[in-house]
Parts: structure tokens; sequence; C-alpha cells
């Protein structure tokens, strides 16, 4: 198997599409190193995935330069460099966008891109070294905006410039980026950044994709996805693969892109 003995490191990877891609590669006999947040969530998925492959689990802040480094320097003293990044950790919101702050925007791009930029950059030494591989986690949001989601879009679309830019900037020395950019993911619910004036959204946009028509994506299915992109070196993986078309209608005619949008979303 390609991935016996590499190092990943996933962000966001004790719960949700985090922690399914952590077990899509551990049984691919990579080593793997969660980051989580909460010590009880890092610990019940370092239970589940010790059945598999090697764990390193690691309790932090990802917002925080410091706990960054702390993370570093325990993969590097207990496995060595890093091959595999995945930044998983994020928050969606629910909102309109008329009642969303400057203040809850800044708040939510602190986690959803600043906090991946920062992690990007502690481990991109690691990457560069070893050829490896970047992932990141966008959305549908990542291509085109929807309604009742406040800042997210915005967000999204942020990841995707930034990973653009690492391809076109080190792709030739032998980095490899990987936007994933799927549709609403099974769960029990989505992450959600919580904001006054909630009840102004209806009731279809509250749940997963934010009432985007369709089919929920199962994320084992995805997070298997996921490792045959990087194992072909993708650029890009969108899902449904279909929502592509429409990206390419709104940018070619925004006015029936609007349109179709509306069309496949909540309605109010």
């Amino acid at each position: 198997m390609k991935w016996i003995g590499k190092n990943v490191l996933i962000t966001g990877g004790s719960s949700g599409l985090g922690f399914a891609v952590a077990r899509a590669f551990a049984r691919q006999k990579a080593k793997v190193a969660i980051i989580g947040l909460e010590q009880d969530g890092v610990e019940r998925a370092r239970h589940e995935l010790e059945e598999l492959t090697q764990v390193l689990p690691l309790v932090a802040d990802i917002r925080s330069n410091d706990d960054l480094i702390r993370c570093r320097e325990a993969i590097h003293v207990t496995w060595g460099q890093v091959h595999v990044l995945v930044n998983a950790a994020g928050r969606s919101m629910r909102g309109t966008i008329r009642d969303t702050t400057p203040e809850q925007f800044r708040d939510l791009f602190e986690l959803n891109v600043i906090a991946l930029v920062r992690v990007t950059r502690t481990f991109l030494p690691d990457m560069l070294a070893t050829r490896g591989h970047v992932v990141n986690i966008g959305s549908l949001a990542s291509k085109a905006a929807t309604r009742y989601v406040g800042a997210y879009p915005a967000t999204k679309h942020a990841v995707a410039a930034y990973s653009q830019q690492l391809r076109l900037e080190l792709g030739s020395q032998g980095l490899h980026v990987l936007l994933v950019c799927p549709g609403p993911i099974a769960r029990s619910g989505p992450r959600l950044y919580q904001l006054e004036g909630a009840e102004q959204v209806p009731e279809a946009a509250r749940g997963p994709g934010a009432g985007v028509k369709v089919k929920l994506i199962d994320p084992e299915r995805l997070a298997d996805a996921i490792v045959v992109a990087c194992e072909r070196r993708r650029p890009e993986l969108v899902i449904p693969a279909r929502a592509r078309l429409l990206f390419a209608i709104a940018d070619l005619f925004p006015r029936l892109g609007d349109w179709l949008i509306l069309r496949f979303t909540a309605r109010e």
C-alpha cells in the first residue's frame, strides 16, 4: 500500500469528516495524528483508530501558534516528518447576510481560514521535504454562495483561493494540494457558529447543506475518495460531480446561475 508508514495529520480529526478521513488513512496503514479541541473527543477517536494503526492524539487549539508548535514537536519526536496534512477543522454558520456582523465574519474567518493558514505554514516544510500532500476541506460554497449561511461562503471561497495559490507557487517543488468541495455530509448535525436571529432562517436551511437539494454524502465514501485523490495527486474533488456544471454556468451567466441556485436551495 502507498500509505504504509506515512505520517498523516488531520485537524478536526476527532469527529465528523475529519475522523472519517483519519479512519480511511488508518485502514491503509498510515500512521495518524489527530488534532481536536476537546480531550474526551480526541480520546474516543484514539481508542477507535488504534484498532487499525498507530495513533498520536493531540489536544490543541489550531488558532494558537504555541499549540501548533507543540503539536509539530510531538509529531517530529514520535514519528518524524508529516507526509499528509488534512485541514478538516471548521464550522458552518446559519443566518441572513444582513444580520451577520463584521465581528462574526472575523470570528469565522479566524477558524475557517486563518487557522488553516497557520497549520499549513507550520507543517509546510515537512510536505515540501517529503513531496507530500495538503488537503483543504472546502465546500460547494467554495464555488458558489447560497442564502442563509452568513459568512460561511466567504470563508470557503478564501480556502479555494489559498489552495490555488499553494498549487501555483509550490506545485513545481513537489507539493500536492487538493481542494475538496463536498455537498452536505450525512451527520447528526452541522457544526454551527451560533448567531442571534437564527429564527429568521427557514427551517429547511438549518440542517446539513442549508437546504441544498442534493443527496447527503456518506462521510466514509467521501473519505475514501479523498485518499484516492491524494494517490492520483488531483487538484480538486467536487462531489457531487454534476455540481461543476452549475458552477460553470454561474461563471458564464451570473443571472442564470443565481436563478439555478435559488431553485435548488431552501425557499423562504
